[in-house]
């Protein structure tokens, strides 16, 4: 055992993190377990009084470490792991072609639509791979905040330190961040402002890949959307915000309102493609983010339109100042645990009513349109039970649904709120049946 007592001194991008994390982060050899000994033994403190693992540290703040245990004679010193970058030119350079905002808190990137965020199964191409290219002084490696979808290009933000990565999740995890995407829809909503909200969980028997509208099982999921032109009957383009964080959420409820993104077949099938010139490429693209800087006011970023979407905006007579002439509001307010908690009782308030209609349909035995007789020989006289509402809808659908509706005269959303509909030009047809 070496001879001296160390010191360290808390520095910016490690306030707030828990002791064995900043172990983690600073000396890596340092076993949990040597670090729980030290604690338990009185020989670890935070500005002179003793300390725990799962203790929070504070920038300033000046942490004392015992000495070093030199190693053992038959067990050498684990080596220290180095990061191996092997990027080519080529990929370092087309890594920082698509930074369109850095500062020392986080760079934000316009992916381009076929590259994925993350690594996978058969994915070897992803911007998680290329971060190193984007390392440049600093120690630690730039980290993803939040994931787009493959083929959903623009705004994807990457934090430069843990510090930032750890304000810009919080900033996400409140919903206070902003994220607007524009899209092109097949049809046109008859309601020009509203609101979605339905339930979002993986749909049975695709490992994960595909999701669904689920009443039941589904977690709460939150969208709006406003219709910023339209092509006759025939395509809509719409700004869409989503106020929760469900895999693939934007695309399942433009699907299930009837209206799918041009070129989403995942969801829309085979109708979701346009004649006419109108790129085969999924029409869904981050145009904006905007959320709080760790050190300044805000990040407020645009990134420019893929190729392919730019072409069909333009073929369909759409001018991009359009969009961008929208304001972008505060959107709803984030449910507090109060509400959550409600929101949870009232659900399963209703699967236990369910089950109970299900329990008494089979003891009464019933045979057909009739009642079996009770005890007293007396038919009951009681009212079989109405159907039950989707929720927020306010249209008749039973539980479980699926993800597309049948035909209606206007998109099933959870609330249509804010304006209403601009005067028709031509007539929006039906969600569920256009006719094409």
């Amino acid at each position: 055992m070496t001879d001296a007592v160390r010191q360290f001194t808390v520095k910016l991008d490690d306030d707030g993190i828990r002791l064995d994390r900043w172990f983690k982060r600073h000396l890596p050899d340092t076993s949990f377990n040597l670090v729980s000994r030290w604690a338990r033994t009185g020989q670890l403190r935070i500005d002179g009084a003793r300390a725990k693992p799962g203790d929070h540290v504070a920038m300033g703040q000046v942490i004392r470490v015992p000495p070093a245990e030199a190693p053992k004679p038959d067990k050498p010193a684990r080596p220290k792991r180095k990061r191996e970058v092997n990027l080519s030119e080529e990929q370092i350079e087309f890594a920082r072609s698509l930074v369109i905002h850095q500062d020392d808190a986080a760079f934000v990137l316009n992916k381009p639509p076929g590259l994925a965020t993350q690594g996978g199964t058969k994915t070897n191409e992803h911007v998680d791979e290329l971060l190193d290219a984007l390392q440049y002084d600093l120690e630690g490696r730039p980290k993803l905040v939040h994931r787009l979808d493959k083929d959903t290009s623009g705004a994807l933000l990457v934090a430069r330190t843990a510090r930032a990565a750890a304000a810009f999740s919080k900033s996400f995890s409140s919903r206070t961040a902003r994220k607007v995407y524009w899209a092109l829809v097949v049809g046109v909503p008859s309601i020009q402002d509203g609101m979605i909200e339905l339930p979002i969980g993986k749909q049975p028997g695709t490992g994960g890949e595909k999701m669904q509208v689920d009443e039941k099982e589904g977690q709460p999921a939150r969208s709006r959307y406003r219709v910023i032109g339209r092509a006759g009957n025939r395509a809509a383009w719409v700004e869409l915000q989503p106020f929760t964080g469900r895999t693939h959420q934007l695309r399942v409820h433009m699907a299930a309102i009837g209206f799918p993104i041009v070129g989403d077949g995942k969801y829309g099938g085979p109708e979701a493609f346009l004649t006419g010139g109108i790129s085969r490429k999924m029409h869904l693209h981050a145009r904006r983010i905007r959320v709080d800087h760790p050190d300044n006011d805000k990040i407020d970023v645009t990134a420019a339109l893929p190729h392919h979407f730019a072409e069909s905006l333009h073929t369909l007579g759409f001018e991009e100042a359009e969009g961008d002439a929208l304001l972008l509001d505060d959107g709803p307010q984030p449910m507090t645990k109060e509400q959550l908690k409600a929101n949870a009782k009232a659900h399963a308030k209703s699967v236990r009513k369910e089950r109970r209609g299900e329990r008494r349909g089979r003891g009464e035995g019933a045979v057909g349109d009739k009642p079996a007789p009770r005890s007293g020989g007396k038919p009951s006289t009681r009212k079989p039970a109405a159907p039950k509402l989707g929720p927020k809808t306010g249209a008749r659908k039973p539980a479980g649904a699926s993800a597309k509706p049948g035909p209606r005269s206007g998109p099933r959303t959870g609330s249509a709120t804010g304006t209403k509909p601009g005067p028709s030009r031509g007539g929006a047809k039906p969600g569920g049946s256009r006719g094409r």
